[in-house]
């Protein structure tokens, strides 16, 4: 029987994800589960590298010193969080994982294939991927009407460029999400993946 599992939320800037983890991880705690959650780039010393990019934008920073970022960032994250988190048979809830990675810097030009894979090597695969879907410039416009400015990842053209990415990706383990209706349909479909995944784990 299984106890512990991995989900993680992937998508566009301005996908609701975040939003969308935290109600699910309040859920989950308020049935008497363990729940962990995180989020990626993390607040480590690898993540404050990457944030200041994310404000400050690329100047100088080769595509491949970024992804290395990434990676360090996710290494640190797996030892310090993640496993210790699943050996104890919680639920970690993760705001971006190595999807995002190869998404992102698949948009760059690596192969997001071959990213997905580096990162196996040392990262848990998940038992849930949550890919919420939503178009670029109706991501755009949330992120408008919440915060005052952009990061240097959120521009129209390459969200396109990383949501194709995002839309290739397959597997039995990603169950994608219309992201672009009112957050609490939305919700209602994040809950029935998840229990439908917590339900096939505690069979025998």
């Amino acid at each position: 029987m299984k106890k512990s599992f991995l989900i993680v939320a992937e998508g566009i800037d301005g996908a609701g994800k975040s939003t969308q983890l935290k109600q699910t991880a309040e859920t989950l705690t308020a049935s008497g589960r363990e729940v962990v959650l995180l989020r990626e780039p993390t607040n480590g010393t690898w993540g404050k590298k990457i944030r200041r990019v994310l404000i400050e934008g690329r100047d100088g920073i080769s595509p491949e010193e970024e992804l290395s970022w990434f990676n360090n960032d996710r290494r640190e994250d797996v030892e310090l969080n993640i496993q210790p988190a699943l050996d104890r048979q919680a639920i970690v809830l993760i705001d971006r994982y190595y999807y995002s990675t190869a998404a992102y810097q698949g948009a760059l030009g690596f192969d997001p294939q071959v990213i997905c894979r580096e990162n196996e090597t040392f990262a848990p695969i998940p038992d849930l991927v949550l890919m919420f879907c939503i178009d670029p410039e109706a991501g755009l416009k949330r992120i408008a009407q919440s915060r005052d400015g952009f990061s240097s990842f959120e521009k129209l053209d390459y969200l396109k460029q990383v949501q194709a990415i995002f839309d290739a990706f397959e597997g039995p383990h990603i169950k994608r999400i219309d992201a672009g209706r009112d957050s609490e349909t939305v919700q209602r479909d994040v809950l029935a993946c998840v229990t439908q995944l917590l339900k096939s784990g505690e069979k025998p």
